[in-house]
């Protein structure tokens, strides 16, 4: 006979009263055998708890050895001269890494024999990079603010193609986009090509819009007031407004919230010392996003505008180019993320009119460039956590010039590496697949010439790059995917 009870069977045979654990999710089937004498049972004479017997069975359900499940078969490997563990910044001599697909399956000091070695012994070797602070449909040619009255969307998705590929080629095997103007969300379109396969690029973490208060640093139309254009929709200039917008980024993709806290450098109208959006609309941003499983960033260059962002509960603070003590303190105590873009500002200095420039916004730039290096230090005394991030329209040039701007500032060379490593990995919420070379991670390994740890400036050539187990760049086979540099 069979009693059925709460979530265990009771079997009984002549002389023996077994109970099975078949109702639980136990890898192994657990019996419990009481002998009865004279074949004859009688259910009286067990009486055992309900939730005593449930703890009996829990118990060795959970003390029943799991099989772990097999590795995946190893399908390459690379040797690394020396691989630099970006968590700690200890460094391991001719290691092999193991990959398994698109995956790390281990590191270790040899390869199974049968499989393909990609030979780097002669170069230091470190995780795919992330750049957490590009704009992906930049026009690397100019700086005209009214060069987008000139350029299609179209056109502009091609140059964002294009800058993927420049990206990729220097190391970068994801970037996080920190917004666009088009209202369709070209950038979104990007990153699924990119998941896709259909274009080579780094994997895409993206924001949408760049939410702005009219006239501020975000509002694409700073022109004369008879002209009758359509207004932004990235324009918000109530808390409702900040719900609407917000909400038609997350409902056609985006995967963070770009909000302009404070005025900006590059446009020739907004003043970068004034708050812009209100500490309200920001903390409904937050409450909109946090609630949708999305993170958001907060423009401030001004620190009364950081200062709000930070109280409202933003994620990440971009530029943080005049960051005082009081701000320094709030970042802290909230751990909130920074991300410099310290060359971007040094490159345009570089840079002045040559590219069409609106010269107020040179000016602005001379300005703001005396508050860059003691801001910067002064978030470093209070230990907060720097991302990387390039912030600048010409990939090509700037794209790995931030890693001497922050030594230069006063981050150690582990620490300029952990920034565009695991520190970005941790910030965008993807450690678990990049930013370190451990088993389980993409397979996104990049080579340099010479040891990153004492010249950090060997970061700026980048010899060989894989992306997800593929090769993308390779010194032994320059011809591989060659990569068009336009003037």
């Amino acid at each position: 006979m069979y009693m059925k009870h709460m979530c265990f069977t009771l079997l009984v045979q002549p002389n023996r009263h077994s109970i099975r654990a078949s109702e639980l999710q136990c890898e192994h089937t657990v019996f419990w055998s009481i002998i009865v004498p004279g074949g004859t049972f009688n259910p009286n004479m067990i009486r055992l708890p309900i939730a005593s017997l449930a703890a009996l069975i829990l118990v060795a359900c959970t003390a029943a050895p799991a099989q772990k499940a097999p590795q995946p078969s190893v399908t390459q490997a690379v040797l690394a001269g020396k691989l630099i563990d970006v968590r700690t910044g200890s460094v391991h001599a001719h290691a092999y890494i193991l990959i398994a697909g698109d995956r790390v399956q281990s590191i270790a000091d040899s390869a199974p024999s049968g499989i393909p070695v990609t030979d780097l012994s002669a170069y230091t070797v470190l995780p795919g990079l992330i750049d957490a602070h590009g704009h992906i449909l930049s026009n690397p040619t100019t700086q005209n603010f009214a060069d987008h009255l000139r350029t299609s969307i179209p056109q502009s998705t091609v140059w964002g193609v294009y800058n993927l590929r420049l990206w990729l080629d220097h190391g970068f095997t994801s970037v996080r986009d920190a917004c666009e103007g088009p209202a369709d969300y070209p950038q979104f379109a990007l990153r699924e090509s990119v998941r896709r396969g259909i274009i080579l690029g780094p994997r895409i973490t993206a924001a949408g819009s760049c939410i702005s208060i009219a006239g501020g640093h975000g509002d694409g139309a700073p022109f004369s007031p008879d002209l009758d254009l359509p207004r932004g929709r990235n324009v918000a200039d109530t808390v409702d407004d900040i719900d609407h917008v917000v909400r038609r980024d997350i409902k056609y993709g985006a995967d963070w919230i770009k909000l302009m806290a404070s005025g900006g450098v590059m446009d020739p109208i907004s003043d970068f010392h004034v708050q812009e959006l209100s500490e309200a609309q920001m903390a409904e941003a937050v409450a909109v996003a946090h609630r949708a499983g999305k993170k958001v960033m907060a423009h401030a260059e001004g620190a009364v505008g950081i200062k709000a962002a930070v109280r409202a509960g933003v994620d990440s603070i971009e530029h943080g180019t005049m960051l005082d003590e009081e701000g320094a303190t709030l970042m802290e105590q909230h751990h909130t993320w920074l991300v410099p873009t310290l060359y971007c500002f040094q490159h345009d200095m570089q840079t002045g009119l040559s590219k069409g420039r609106d010269p107020a916004s040179f000016a602005k730039g001379e300005e703001i460039m005396a508050a860059q290096g003691p801001a910067f230090k002064l978030a470093l005394a209070h230990h907060i956590r720097i991302v990387y991030g390039t912030d600048d329209a010409d990939v090509d040039e700037a794209a790995s010039m931030e890693f001497g701007a922050l030594v230069r500032g006063g981050l150690s060379t582990l620490g300029a590496l952990q920034a565009a490593t695991i520190n970005a990995a941790t910030m965008l919420g993807k450690d678990q697949d990049v930013g370190t070379l451990e088993p389980g991670r993409y397979a996104d390994v990049i080579a340099v010439k010479g040891d990153p740890l004492a010249d950090i400036t060997v970061m700026e050539h980048v010899a060989f790059v894989m992306q997800g187990g593929r090769i993308i760049k390779d010194p032994a086979h320059p011809d591989r995917n060659p990569v068009l540099h336009v003037q």
